[in-house]
């Protein structure tokens, strides 16, 4: 009875927030899984051995997914370097830069799309000279990438920003004093404590890209077999009502995007037992 007043007092309203929370999350979340995943077990596994062995839906899952890993990958090397010069540089301009790497979160999806076409069409600002010398950006699979990058970059900007904030400096002048390199120090005393940050806004920006649909399609070309991504294809489904289709490829990569950020939820939590061993 002690306990329970306590926790009480500790905690006010805990079993209706807790009722409300679990509320919420099964309305939003858990209930449009759960009859997903109904809707797809009702497929029968030659169905399934149908619809996602064919080699349009291979190919667009390969470049959902594939896509997504590299735009995420070049998304964290930049993202760790903006971030590395807004924390440690001031410069003219300091302001605006910082606040224009959160403009994909504000922007709309088919507005960064049209944006990014009009620079890198054929016959846009940057795309009529790139076009002559054999590079084709727009109505590419570059494109694609192109576009998961832009909606990726604040990801890792942002979770590795504030960890670059709150490095002491004095660790790195006494490694500098003691003889340290810069990349020396980057390496074994930087480096350490933003991976954490940096793995999780790579986690965020690749999810993010898996699921782009609004920026891509203006710059893809949504070409079946080459520049067509995944949602794209469940939206061509539905509009054929292809059901069983849309709902076996949403299923997929439901699957993969969940088991490939409980990977990396895996590997992060691994690197912090490894660290918190190397310091006790």
């Amino acid at each position: 009875m002690g306990a329970q007043a306590l926790r009480r007092r500790v905690l006010p309203g805990f079993d209706l927030t807790l009722g409300l929370t679990l509320a919420w999350v099964s309305l939003v979340v858990l209930i449009p899984l759960a009859a997903l995943f109904a809707k797809a077990w009702a497929l029968s596994l030659g169905q399934w051995l149908a619809i996602l062995g064919d080699a349009r839906v291979l190919a667009a899952l390969r470049l959902s997914f594939g896509g997504a890993l590299a735009a995420a990958l070049v998304a964290g090397a930049a993202g760790l370097l903006v971030a590395w010069v807004l924390v440690r540089y001031r410069f003219p301009g300091h302001r605006l830069a910082d606040a224009a790497i959160d403009l994909p979160f504000a922007l709309p999806t088919a507005v960064a799309g049209i944006a990014l076409a009009t620079l890198y069409a054929p016959t846009g600002w940057i795309g009529r000279w790139l076009e002559p010398v054999g590079i084709k950006i727009a109505y590419a699979p570059a494109g694609v990438v192109l576009a998961m990058v832009f909606i990726g970059l604040p990801f890792v900007v942002r979770t590795v920003e504030p960890v670059l904030a709150d490095l002491d400096r004095d660790v790195e002048e006494a490694a500098a004093t003691l003889g340290a390199t810069p990349l020396t120090i980057f390496v074994r005393v930087i480096l350490p404590a933003v991976v954490p940050a940096w793995a999780t806004g790579f986690a965020l920006a690749f999810a993010r890209a898996v699921g782009e649909y609004g920026s891509v399609v203006f710059l893809a070309g949504n070409l079946p077999g080459l520049s067509e991504i995944a949602p794209l294809l469940i939206i061509t489904k539905l509009e054929q009502y292809d059901y069983p289709g849309a709902t076996a490829i949403a299923a997929l990569m439901l699957l993969l995007s969940f088991v490939m950020l409980l990977a990396m939820n895996g590997l992060q939590g691994w690197g912090r037992a490894r660290r918190g061993e190397g310091r006790s």
